[in-house]
């Protein structure tokens, strides 16, 4: 059986993938600050500092494959908290990558943004383009593989509150309005958590070796539509106000892409969480947590 050590698996895209690495029949651990409240029995939790680079060593002890997960991915954080964020996000991979390749790793499977491609997300999109470059450097020198996924827009079960999705349908189901920032005609590709997660684990195929993998949904959908949608599932009546076109200035408005040499190969899975259904699921489940 494969061993696979999950850094920072105790989080939203960790803890799912986490998971369907379980499902898939790897031995995983799971690495964090705090223990994994969605810890499953055939699961290894140990808890520790990614800054401890001796902690780090040996919750990897004997993996085959490491995902690295932890770090700050708040943008509104990452801009609020620059050396926290450079700490964090740049030497926390360097610790992971030097842990690697004490023990022997196989194969490094980095968390990334599609905000890399972007000149918008501040510290949080400089911190990310450091670390893959980094990434990159460790595979030249010591010959490392690597995979480095650049998730879009993530939303469902799990998801943290500063989560654009949640954001909305919490606010909508508490008020019955919603504040946002922005005009409402960005555009978004989102995809549900549970599909990230099973492309996630879909990249420890050879074909996706020492490449860039980019995991979005398969529908643009301006955010405007989205609100729309939420508000409809909800039952409630439209009530939005809108807080000017520049007020999120960190944040793409129609696409992350700007020129720049970084490539990627985009996976889609076959089958897929419908918007709709995956909307109606986050709903239920705000509501559970409400009452």
């Amino acid at each position: 059986m494969k061993k696979v050590c999950v850094i920072g698996g105790s989080g939203f895209m960790g803890s799912h993938t986490a998971d369907e690495l379980s499902r898939r029949g790897y031995a995983v651990t799971i690495f964090d600050r705090i223990a994994s409240p969605w810890l499953r029995e055939d699961q290894e939790m140990i808890e520790g500092d990614l800054m401890d680079i001796s902690a780090v060593k040996s919750a990897m002890s004997g993996a085959d494959y490491v995902y690295h997960f932890a770090g700050i991915a708040d943008i509104g954080e990452a801009k609020s908290s620059p050396y926290d964020t450079i700490e964090s996000n740049v030497m926390g991979v360097t610790n992971t990558l030097e842990a690697s390749i004490e023990c022997g790793v196989s194969q490094f499977v980095y968390a990334s943004t599609m905000y890399v491609y972007s000149n918008h997300g501040s510290f949080y999109r400089a911190s990310k383009q450091a670390a893959e470059v980094i990434i990159e450097a460790y595979h030249e020198k010591f010959d490392l593989d690597f995979t480095l996924l650049r998730y879009g827009s993530l939303y469902g079960p799990r998801s943290q509150d500063w989560n654009g999705m949640r954001r909305f349908a919490t606010q909508i189901i508490k008020d019955g309005r919603l504040d946002y920032s922005g005009d409402g005609c960005e555009m978004r590709e989102y995809i549900h958590v549970h599909d990230a997660a099973r492309l996630s684990v879909d990249v420890l195929d050879k074909q996706h070796v020492n490449s860039a993998i980019t995991i979005t949904g398969q529908q643009l959908l301006r955010v405007d539509d989205l609100i729309s949608i939420l508000f409809e599932i909800s039952g409630k009546n439209r009530d939005v106000a809108y807080h000017g076109e520049n007020s999120r200035p960190d944040h793409y408005g129609n696409t992350p892409y700007r020129y720049t040499p970084k490539s990627a190969k985009k996976i889609v899975p076959l089958e897929f969480v419908d918007l709709g259904q995956g909307l109606l699921n986050l709903i239920e489940e705000i509501h559970q947590e409400l009452t």
